[in-house]
């Protein structure tokens, strides 16, 4: 393993957090997390801001609301 540098580190945090690179680059950037404060003070407020939106989404709209936005996706789709 080499360590990939902030530049990378930091463009790819996304893909990295949900597990959507390589083997090796996710071996990499988890190394220079391990090893740099700012790269690694970045993915806490990214891994804290991805399970905040996770959370969010699990919650399910009112009955009403739901209802009405079926019944607006149905008279779009005639």
């Amino acid at each position: 393993m080499t360590d990939c540098g902030c530049e990378k580190a930091k463009a790819e945090l996304e893909e990295y957090l949900h597990r959507e690179v390589s083997d090796e680059d996710f071996a990499d950037i988890t190394e220079h997390l391990a090893g740099c404060e700012d790269c690694s003070e970045e993915h806490l407020v990214a891994l804290t801001l991805t399970e905040k939106v996770r959370r969010a989404c699990q919650e399910q709209a009112p009955a009403e609301l739901r209802a009405l936005i079926v019944a607006r996706i149905r008279t779009l789709r005639l």
